[in-house]
């Protein structure tokens, strides 16, 4: 992968760019930030363009059979540690053909969609375990294949397990040398202290409006303003885009259950909520995850309207129709309450909560809130 691929992020390859052409690459750097901003794209770019042989001031040739061994992720010099599923493999090696497959198929994933990947009969939750440190020692102890660097990508070190880590401690403040770590993690405090204590952080921002609009037009035939509409609410997240763009067909439902939640609950219909809270209830945790996160969206719109008119909104011409007499229904005096209501329940969607229960709870909450416009 070439830094041409990477969507966006024009300061951060600058930066890496110019680590290696002053000679100044850190032993051990952090990539932080969510998947969806690209983390583990922009370090396989950066392996490549460490092992190319005729490197541009701008990316890696592409040609050379350096490229094209990391390109293949084949490279003997380049070395990756990602979570697997102890039943299946206590290492990364023997997952080394999945792991490549999933790159080649979507380059940009998280650890759920590794976890389908990986086990897709049972979905068990990886770690990176003991015994991935110690074959980590093992391979880095090793003489360089060609004679230059070896590098190690680890992915999602959060879910390192403390034995691991560790063992890790000494070999990543002191490697061997030409040796280069590359850590790329989304959740910092999940990491154990003393391994970020002796990286260089590196914060990957999140992709920009206009960027995640390019890249969602190259994907897709949708009118450019449902295009924004969905590069409105992922916060630059190229993965959730991905995820929503697949399930455009959703879209109307999406809308068409945001106005019954809200007509039934200005209404105070009790029955009608019930049954609203049922209908949700019936759907996969992935489309209810989708669906608090296009609420959300809404909200933020609603409140753009009612400060900037249409200047600043982000929405299809359907939503716009509707929020032209519903956002005079978000004020000061409840968006705050509506956020975090919608938050909480996407996090604890995301941690198996009764659907059932979550959403009658929600109902009744936005009932109240409705009222205080």
């Amino acid at each position: 992968m070439q830094f041409k691929d990477v969507i966006g992020q024009k300061e951060l390859k600058h930066h890496l760019i110019q680590e290696l052409t002053n000679d100044k690459v850190g032993h051990a750097q952090l990539l932080l930030g969510k998947p969806g901003y690209g983390t583990l794209p922009t370090a396989l770019a950066f392996a490549q363009y460490l092992f190319c042989e005729n490197r541009t001031n701008e990316d890696s040739c592409g040609e050379c059979p350096s490229c094209k061994k990391v390109s293949a992720l084949q490279h003997p010099d380049l070395h990756f540690s990602f979570p697997t599923v102890g039943a299946l493999s206590k290492t990364s090696a023997p997952l080394l053909e999945p792991w490549r497959e999933i790159i080649n198929e979507k380059r940009y994933f998280d650890l759920n969609d590794w976890i389908r990947k990986m086990d897709p009969s049972r979905e068990r939750r990886p770690i990176i375990a003991t015994e991935e440190g110690d074959d980590i020692i093992r391979k880095l102890s090793l003489r360089s294949f060609e004679g230059g660097h070896k590098l190690i990508i680890i992915w999602m070190p959060e879910e390192m397990n403390h034995f691991c880590a560790n063992k890790l401690l000494k070999i990543i403040e002191e490697p061997p040398g030409d040796t280069v770590f590359l850590l790329v993690a989304e959740d910092q405090e999940r990491l154990l202290q003393t391994i970020v204590s002796r990286t260089q952080l590196i914060k990957v921002p999140r992709v920009s409006m206009d960027e995640t609009t390019g890249y969602l037009l190259t994907k897709t035939e949708l009118a450019r303003d449902a295009i924004e509409s969905i590069a409105s609410r992922v916060d630059g997240d190229l993965i959730a885009a991905s995820r929503i763009l697949e399930s455009h067909e959703n879209e109307d439902e999406n809308r068409q259950m945001f106005i019954q939640l809200m007509r039934v609950c200005y209404k105070k219909s009790v029955l009608e909520m019930m049954d609203w809270s049922a209908e949700i209830s019936s759907l996969s945790r992935a489309r209810q995850k989708i669906f608090l996160e296009y609420a959300l969206h809404m909200f933020r719109q609603s409140m753009l309207r009612n400060y900037t008119g249409e200047q600043l909104t982000r929405t299809s011409n359907e939503e716009s129709k509707f929020l032209e007499n519903f956002s005079r229904f978000i004020s000061g005096n409840n968006v705050f309450d509506f956020m975090k209501t919608f938050n909480d329940a996407h996090y604890h969607i995301d941690r198996n909560a009764n659907g059932k229960i979550l959403f009658t709870n929600l109902c009744f909450q936005v009932m109240r809130f409705i009222h205080f416009a």
